[in-house]
């Protein structure tokens, strides 16, 4: 038996082991099973890869994407890069790190892209913002981070910068953290909503609920919205493709 699995920590939010299972159902894939794996702290890592021995393969999430990388042997080009991994492959003992965060967003996110759209807000610091940042850069669209801790950091900003001025200039603003994300779907990142018209872009990695209440705040603008769900669906079957080539 082929075991894959998530670490990460808490699990409630995945919608990984819920997808693995049904892909192997639907598709006949009868000796491959999905499990789960919260890990508290990353220093359990180790030990879980002594107890399963079977594993091909690992999805990362929050808030291990960056943490982990310490126990791989080693990295994809894009990890070299971003410094985050979302998936690692299980090889004989040899760890490989991979970020089909990339792939996943790239396309979901380009669906929806206008030619006005030219200058993005990414709220948040972390692995997944990490890869968006990425595919920003390679699809030649400028971007500042918007963090709550500017830590002496150049191009970043606060929440509280976030003014008319700027956002006459950054029409596209993304969510990479998980405010607004269920059980806290009543919250939404502190981005002033009144200043967002219909031609903006707001993209959320989130994709429980379906509508968070930032997209939810760009929709009744006018802005046009996506969700992470696509996202989601594009990485797995990414990550899928490489744990078995």
């Amino acid at each position: 038996m082929n075991v894959y699995g998530l670490i990460g920590y808490p699990l409630g939010h995945s919608f990984s082991k819920q997808y693995f299972t049904e892909k192997f159902e639907k598709e006949g894939i009868r000796d491959c099973m999905f499990e789960s794996f919260p890990i508290p702290v990353i220093e359990e890592f180790p030990a879980l890869l002594k107890s399963c021995p079977a594993l091909k393969g690992l999805s990362v999430t929050i808030p291990y994407k960056e943490q982990v990388l310490q126990y791989v042997d080693e990295w994809s080009d894009d990890v070299k890069v971003i410094g985050a991994t979302n998936s690692i492959k299980v090889d004989n003992g040899k760890l490989t790190a991979y970020n089909t965060d990339v792939a996943g967003f790239e396309i979901s996110f380009s669906k929806l892209l206008q030619p006005h759209h030219k200058k993005a807000l990414v709220l948040g610091t972390g692995g997944a913002s990490k890869a968006v940042q990425f595919v920003l850069n390679k699809l030649s669209i400028e971007f500042l981070v918007v963090t709550r801790n500017k830590e002496g950091k150049r191009h970043f900003i606060t929440y509280n910068q976030m003014n008319e001025a700027l956002l006459k200039d950054f029409n596209v603003i993304i969510n990479c953290t998980p405010v607004g994300m269920y059980p806290n779907e009543y919250t939404a990142p502190d981005v002033p909503y009144h200043l967002i018209s219909d031609s903006y872009y707001l993209y959320d990695l989130v994709y429980k609920p379906a509508e968070t209440l930032f997209l939810k705040n760009g929709k009744e603008r006018g802005a046009v919205v996506q969700n992470g769900y696509e996202m989601l669906l594009l990485q797995a079957e990414e990550s899928w493709r490489i744990w078995n080539s």
